[in-house]
């Protein structure tokens, strides 16, 4: 299976379990991996054969600047739906980072890798 990616999209999002997260809000980076067969695409260099990155991308902003949750794992997998809901992809690694994590102790970043294939 081919990959196609995409990282560091950077939004920001009201997500988290305490209050200050819910109303201040903060940048979330998301980084996909989305697993297809582009052969089709590259056969014709027919865009419709493949995913739009670029419609992708902002469907997933659009989950990630919507609907709040408590935890990223859920964000995640908001977006790893989306992403399936895409008719050529087949499957799809997300990585939500969430670098500002209200974590006490010095860190460098929070995150949660999920991969969904299609049934």
């Amino acid at each position: 299976m081919d990959r196609v990616t995409l990282r560091g999209l950077r939004v920001r999002g009201h997500h988290g379990v305490f209050r200050h997260e819910r109303e201040n809000g903060q940048t979330f980076v998301v980084d996909l991996a989305l697993g297809l067969d582009t052969r089709p695409a590259a056969a014709g260099d027919d865009l419709s054969r493949t995913v739009h990155y670029g419609v992708l991308a902002e469907q997933v902003a659009a989950v990630v600047a919507g609907e709040p949750v408590d935890l990223i794992e859920t964000l995640a997998q908001r977006i790893a739906d989306t992403c399936l809901g895409h008719e050529r992809v087949e499957e799809v690694e997300v990585t939500v980072h969430k670098p500002n994590a209200p974590i006490t102790v010095p860190f460098d970043d929070v995150t949660v890798t999920i991969t969904r294939r299609r049934p």
